[in-house]
């Protein structure tokens, strides 16, 4: 019988680029699950390959962004030909010249006032480390634990708060609550360097990550960091957040081993990049001390104003923007229930940016506001709601007021204009002919049944 042409391999010139890549690296991830000492000799050579660079271009296009030290846009790349830049990095790459810029450096402002770094390399730099990045995390994928969510294929927020829910309903209630101090900023490049080499032998791939590790920082106009820098990586690089867990998956092996201090007392971690808790009936002070040990053998060290060893039933922790609370629930006298809500910053966080965005377009057509607004409150509550897991309706609701409350100040302020949501309800107008989402009755998609 012939195989149906549903069922049958596409030839690889029939492939898109995103076929091809996730083809190798379906088979790269299963040789690596297979085999957990062998190590991989040939890989450069795949990252000019240029499906993967088309690939690698496309994906780094859909991220955003703004240019890096060069001043080179996306529009500008295109305007000269997305071939003939990709066919300069193949030729740079195959033949052991391309370079990483500085990285330029650039302050976000956080919820608390203070300032985080972030660094953006150039475009081209992006490109390449997307690339590296694709070739080489399958390998890494194949060792990574199951408590580790963050930056990783098919996981996320969501996944880390079902497993803490999961944890706490099965008696694990005493929570530590742990912060690294600097992390990216801190990570040894030697300790780094020589735990990817364990699967890593190709030594090409091994020294694009030392350039990328000892790229200089540009901050107004200043350079610092660069070939004497033995610490850090930079945050806002593609293949960062990969490195970074590459790290720190030696702390989720110690910790999850078999005949460990903390399998002996049943103590669990759930990670995300470096956040992360550990959840048990009981956590005794030998195990923060031996936590303690572990992380100075890496090199890293925790915050001890912000780590805290707490009873989740006596109070509640905030991880991943959520906040988790053991309350009475309404319905059941006398029954409690673990109640995971966004917290009380990432509430504030995104009246922030309503009120930023209003403030900065004061002369936009409904439709655009509408538009804008729109993606940043279904953004917001998408992440938010997690099934049988969060119940952000009170949050929802102290979010409709307040778009009710901003967009009749919004208006007023118009009124001079003669604005036609002035002097009446701008939410009520906005919702019925617009299309605002009403945050109370919005349902992600991926909750919605058919």
């Amino acid at each position: 019988m012939k195989e149906s042409n549903l069922t049958k391999k596409p030839k690889r010139s029939e492939m898109s680029d995103e076929e091809r890549v996730r083809d190798f690296q379906r088979k790269l991830y299963l040789k690596a699950k297979q085999e957990k000492a062998i190590r991989f000799y040939v890989l450069y050579d795949k990252i000019y390959l240029k499906h993967f660079l088309r690939e690698s271009y496309k994906r780094v296009k859909a991220n955003g962004g703004s240019s890096g030290v060069d001043g080179i846009t996306f529009e500008k790349i295109e305007a000269d030909g997305v071939e003939k830049f990709i066919e300069e990095i193949k030729n740079e790459i195959e033949t052991f010249s391309y370079k990483p810029q500085a990285v330029k450096r650039v302050m976000i402002p956080k919820a608390n006032g203070n300032q985080r770094p972030l660094g953006i390399p150039t475009i081209k730099d992006r490109v390449v480390q997307m690339s590296c990045k694709m070739v080489i995390e399958p390998i890494f994928e194949a060792d990574f634990e199951d408590s580790s969510y963050g930056f990783r294929p098919k996981r996320s927020a969501s996944d880390a708060m079902k497993s803490i829910k999961e944890n706490l309903q099965e008696g694990r209630t005493e929570v530590y609550d742990a912060d690294l101090q600097s992390y990216f900023d801190t990570i040894p490049h030697d300790k780094l360097l020589i735990t990817i080499a364990k699967r890593i032998s190709d030594k090409n791939v091994i020294h694009l990550i030392k350039l990328w590790l000892k790229v200089p920082i540009e901050e107004n106009g200043k350079m610092s960091g660069g070939k004497k820098n033995k610490v850090g990586i930079p945050q806002g690089g593609v293949i960062s957040p990969l490195l970074s867990n590459i790290y720190l998956h030696l702390l989720d092996r110690i910790i999850n081993k078999v005949g460990s201090l903390y399998t002996k007392l049943d103590i669990k971690i759930v990670r995300y990049a470096d956040d992360f808790v550990l959840l048990g009936v009981k956590i005794p002070i030998e195990a923060i001390k031996e936590l303690q040990k572990i992380l100075a053998k890496m090199e890293l060290k925790l915050n001890e104003e912000k780590s805290r060893l707490l009873s989740a039933k006596a109070e509640k922790f905030d991880f991943l923007g959520f906040s988790i609370r053991y309350e009475k629930d309404i319905h059941g006298r006398d029954k409690k229930y673990w109640n995971i809500s966004p917290s009380q910053k990432s509430q504030k966080q995104i009246r922030i940016k309503i009120k930023e965005y209003l403030g900065k377009n004061g002369h936009q057509p409904a439709e655009r506001i509408v538009t804008e607004l729109n993606a940043k409150i279904r953004g917001w509550i998408n992440y938010f709601t997690i099934e049988k897991v969060s119940y952000p309706a009170m949050a929802k609701r102290k979010l409709r007021w307040y778009l009710m409350d901003k967009l009749n100040r919004y208006y007023n302020r118009k009124s001079q204009r003669r604005s036609k949501l002035y002097s009446r309800r701008a939410f009520d107008g906005l919702t019925t002919k617009y299309g605002l989402v009403d945050p109370t009755k919005y349902k992600p998609l991926r909750l919605v049944k058919a």
